[in-house]
């Protein structure tokens, strides 16, 4: 028997994304339509956009993108290194890789990283061998691999934290207690997003619910909506909706421009959590022909994770539009994305709870933890999300983490590395390749 859940939709379907699919691709909602210049416009002008994937209706995720019907041809192995990414600081290892040289140091030709404004763009760019070397959000290739059969590995973690939940200060949030009747954004069903901020709706008592945004909620309801993160600043400042969970810069531009109070930071919820992962061709990762050239890419991954762990505020600057334009963000939004995890600053509500974790606000270690993927599987089928997930039905959270996930490259670069032991996410005693996860409300 199938285990049922109460999503709160009494049966009913609601679009996970607006009608328009374009507006999930960075053109304006009338809905969140601005009546005054926020002061975001110069920024978020630029069209930075984390589309959905679905043109139509809940979580057939990704299946505009990758029609599972769809014979996925191979290609010629291309030895020029192609990197896919979008404007956020979860791509900064693949693209300090390419802009200190660590790529070359292997022996690797690379073009300049290619800027995409989307993560279906991001993916049917991969799926037509585009790019050779993506990030992805953590649950977005068990999605490919798995219903669109397409020969995706993730093969190491771009990045580890990296996210928050803020809220408007136009509401009286303190807790999560106080998210009855609010209106929650989040940047994809299938995100680790999604996941953590249920997490601490159910521990605090409130109950997410997916609803039309007018619909009545109960008092210990909270609804959930997808939201394109560009949009979600400036969604805040106009009041629209009252809370977001999304990856930086989004966090730090919404203190900045949309005063955005920050609630709680996710690596605090979740110790070392992943997000974003560093995904390549089964070919690629496989045959053993290529062996050499895949292992010089997690070689020159881990030399950038540990490059910008020790030189983080000019890492910021590279990455940002006042340095190499990496990002299309000023300096003072990404020096504080990556930088600013102050608990004297942020005690009011206490945002970082767990200081004696040793956290930053984004961290930077690539060893792929199989109790992680077995949490981000199982946590998938628990929460609430539209669509149908029936892929997923067969699948174990053991299975997934073998099969998906090749840990052979990462983990002889790691070896070779011992630094990268250093991130406090890291066992310090026993294994380093195994640890257990840490999830503390």
């Amino acid at each position: 028997m199938k285990k049922q859940r109460d999503d709160g939709t009494n049966g009913q379907h609601f679009p996970a994304q607006p009608d328009n699919p374009d507006i999930a691709d960075g053109m304006p909602d009338p809905k969140l339509a601005l009546e005054y210049d926020s002061g975001l416009s110069p920024i978020l002008g630029t069209g930075v956009a984390r589309r959905t994937f679905l043109k139509a209706g809940a979580l057939a995720a990704l299946s505009s993108a990758l029609p599972s019907t769809r014979v996925f041809a191979d290609k010629k192995f291309d030895p020029i290194v192609r990197i896919g990414y979008l404007p956020i600081t979860d791509a900064a290892a693949l693209l300090i890789a390419h802009e200190k040289g660590f790529l070359k140091n292997e022996g690797l030709d690379s073009e300049p990283p290619t800027l995409v404004r989307g993560w279906s763009p991001i993916v049917e760019g991969f799926q037509a061998h585009k790019f050779n070397l993506v990030h992805l959000l953590n649950p977005i290739p068990v999605w490919m691999r798995y219903n669109n059969k397409f020969p995706v590995k993730i093969t190491a973690w771009d990045h580890t934290n990296g996210s928050a939940l803020v809220v408007g200060a136009h509401t009286n949030i303190k807790s999560f207690k106080d998210f009855g009747g609010m209106q929650l954004a989040v940047p994809y069903w299938y995100s680790n997003h999604n996941i953590i901020a249920q997490m601490l709706l159910r521990d605090a008592g409130i109950t997410p619910v997916i609803r039309p945004q007018d619909a009545k909620l109960g008092p210990n309801e909270c609804n959930l909506q997808v939201l394109a993160p560009p949009d979600m600043p400036p969604a805040l400042a106009a009041r629209k909706i009252d809370s977001y969970i999304v990856a930086e810069p989004f966090n730090a531009l919404g203190e900045i421009k949309a005063g955005a109070k920050m609630l709680r930071f996710t690596g605090d919820v979740w110790k070392g959590h992943p997000c974003c992962v560093v995904c390549m061709h089964e070919a690629d990762v496989m045959d053993p022909d290529r062996a050499a050239w895949t292992q010089g890419i997690h070689n020159a991954v881990v030399a950038a994770q540990l490059y910008m762990a020790e030189n983080r505020e000019e890492t910021a600057r590279m990455l940002s539009k006042d340095g190499k334009n990496y990002l299309p963000f000023p300096f003072e939004v990404i020096d504080r994305a990556m930088n600013f995890y102050d608990p004297a600053y942020y005690n009011n509500p206490l945002a970082i709870k767990h200081m004696d974790w040793q956290q930053s606000r984004i961290n930077f270690q690539a060893w792929p933890y199989p109790s992680a993927t077995k949490i981000v599987v199982e946590e998938l089928r628990e929460i609430v999300l539209t669509g149908d997930r029936a892929f997923m039905d067969n699948l174990t959270a053991d299975f997934v983490s073998q099969d998906l996930v090749n840990y052979d490259y990462i983990k002889k670069s790691l070896q070779q590395n011992p630094k990268w032991k250093n991130d406090l996410s890291v066992p310090q005693t026993g294994d380093p390749f195994v640890r257990e996860e840490v999830i503390k409300v």
